[in-house]
């Protein structure tokens, strides 16, 4: 027998991904999920809008009402559609299977559940607080109070989703 001169085939396995490409791949992939679930999008959306318009028609559509009241109705009507649209947040991957993967990979899981809750409030919450000067005009709110408005929605949204992923993650 002639003995070979060629190297043994050695196996090697892949590096382990680093941590900012699975959060990037994780990132697209809860936000391909949402777009192709458009009613999880949509319900919420309109639930905001709906009880920010019924509002006037319930309590009293005077415009100095409505200047005063009208920034806390937006900012309920925000926390009750986020609590809406936060049902869902972790429902499907328990329900696949995928939540037992997250314990197995060798990312911390807690970068994993806040990239989660990031593409939540990405998909979720940003439409909100793009319709939010639309009802504010609803609400005749100045143009320095829809700013406002918009901007104290811009921070304090994320801690909703924050705090209401932990209620989610429970439940």
């Amino acid at each position: 027998m002639k003995a070979s001169n060629q190297a043994p085939v050695e196996l090697r396995l892949a590096p382990p991904a680093g941590l900012l490409s699975v959060c990037a791949s994780t990132l697209r992939r809860d936000i391909r999920v949402r777009v192709r679930k458009l009613q999880d999008l949509a319900n919420p959306l309109i639930f905001f809008v709906i009880v920010v318009s019924l509002f006037p028609l319930g309590v009293s559509p005077d415009a100095a009402f409505l200047q005063n009241a009208g920034a806390g109705v937006i900012w309920v009507a925000a926390l009750l559609a986020v609590l809406l649209s936060l049902d869902g947040l972790f429902r499907d991957d328990f329900e696949d299977g995928s939540l037992e993967q997250w314990l197995l990979t060798p990312q911390p899981l807690f970068v994993l559940v806040l990239v989660r809750v990031i593409s939540h409030w990405f998909m979720a919450v940003v439409p909100l607080i793009l319709l939010a000067p639309m009802l504010g005009l609803m609400m005749h709110l100045s143009g320095q109070q829809i700013m406002v408005l918009c901007l104290t929605l811009l921070l304090g949204t994320p801690v909703l989703s924050l705090v209401g992923s932990m209620g989610a993650a429970l439940t």
